[in-house]
């Protein structure tokens, strides 16, 4: 059964790293349920490690969608713009992670060009929508690397005690 549950924080913490740059896989929810799971089993970390991993976990889900949209509107994208670089995004979900922030680029410029901005003012803001999201994606990583760094800490030290107990 410990294999298993092993295994299990292995392969949550795996896809959390994974989901912080692939749509569909929610990163840091799935390195929090792997600390969940790893404090379940071996009862490595403190409560408040726990509460303060699970407050920015949800700090960092709101903060991944609010800020494309504040990048957005920093460089002035218009609502056609933030609506295009949504639509964008959904649609390059299916080809790849670059294929996702090429489409948010790319649907920013065109929602901004059918708004009836020019081409520069279209780029700037596409831009601007697009550097949000790379900012959203690296506080997503951040937070799933210092759980992830947590739980590898803790597993190396159950297993050094393993070879030499």
């Amino acid at each position: 059964m410990e294999t298993l549950v092993i295994i299990a924080i292995i392969l949550f913490t795996a896809l959390g790293l994974l989901g912080c740059v692939l749509p569909g896989l929610p990163g840091p929810p799935l390195n929090y349920a792997a600390l969940l799971l790893a404090q379940w089993q071996y009862q490595f970390f403190s409560v408040a490690f726990l509460v303060i991993m699970g407050i920015l976990t949800v700090i960092v889900l709101i903060l991944d969608y609010a800020i494309p949209v504040f990048g957005a509107k920093i460089f002035g994208a218009t609502k056609q713009g933030v609506w295009g670089s949504i639509i964008g995004m959904v649609a390059g979900m299916f080809f790849s992670p670059l294929g996702m922030m090429g489409g948010i680029l790319i649907g920013a410029i065109l929602g901004d060009l059918a708004a009836g901005r020019n081409v520069r003012q279209a780029f700037v803001s596409g831009a601007g929508t697009f550097i949000g999201t790379l900012v959203g994606m690296g506080v997503k990583i951040l937070l799933a690397l210092v759980i992830s760094a947590a739980l590898f800490y803790k597993l190396m030290g159950l297993l050094w005690q393993g070879w030499n107990g």
